[in-house]
């Protein structure tokens, strides 16, 4: 018999096998699955929630993949997915996902064994250029980002110092002060321990 994944769907069992193990204590809900209740809750499970959605050549990006690291305490309703531009990937139409085609290199993308998701540079990268998003949302969620990686303000810093020429990179970098002062609040030094030179917006 073959193995269950880690996260279950209608797909692998009937959603009254699924309700019926839920309530003897054996699953848990996570996204829109179930997944065992002694199961860790990692980024790969937390991925494999979202990429139910889709098929698995789609990347999580953007929010989803900030509740995949850590940054959002739910998965948003809409769930975000990202292809490369260069991939030749059928149009997807389903219900709740938004998918968008995106220049990414394939280090930039964490391979999951039932998922892919943009690694937490990307996440950050991504959100901060998100020009339709809300300025404190998106700083609040970059923050939370940050704070579980000391040193990932300076790269998201750098990432935006080598990429001169990019839509709404002002704001990008507006959000990433915001950002910076969250962070000295929290912990002012450990912050100036991973905080760059300052660098030229021009």
């Amino acid at each position: 018999m073959a193995k269950l994944p880690n996260v279950l769907s209608i797909d692998d069992l009937s959603l009254a096998e699924l309700c019926a193990a839920r309530i003897d204590g054996e699953l848990m809900p996570i996204g829109d699955g179930w997944a065992p209740v002694d199961e860790p809750d990692l980024p790969s499970l937390r991925a494999a929630a979202v990429a139910l959605r889709a098929p698995r050549a789609l990347v999580v990006e953007r929010r989803s993949a900030a509740w995949v690291h850590g940054a959002l305490d739910a998965p948003p309703m809409l769930a975000q997915f990202c292809v490369s531009r260069t991939a030749r990937v059928a149009l997807v139409s389903v219900p709740r996902v938004v998918v968008r085609e995106v220049a990414i290199e394939p280090d930039e993308i964490i391979e999951f064994p039932f998922a892919r998701c943009t690694n937490v540079v990307r996440t950050g990268f991504d959100l901060l250029r998100e020009h339709a998003e809300d300025d404190g949302e998106v700083e609040s969620i970059v923050t939370a980002l940050c704070r579980a990686d000391a040193k990932l303000a300076a790269r998201l810093r750098r990432r935006f110092d080598e990429a001169i020429r990019m839509p709404h990179r002002s704001l990008a970098l507006d959000r990433l002060d915001h950002v910076d002062a969250r962070l000295v609040e929290f912990d002012p030094t450990e912050f100036d321990r991973a905080r760059p030179a300052a660098v030229s917006r021009r």
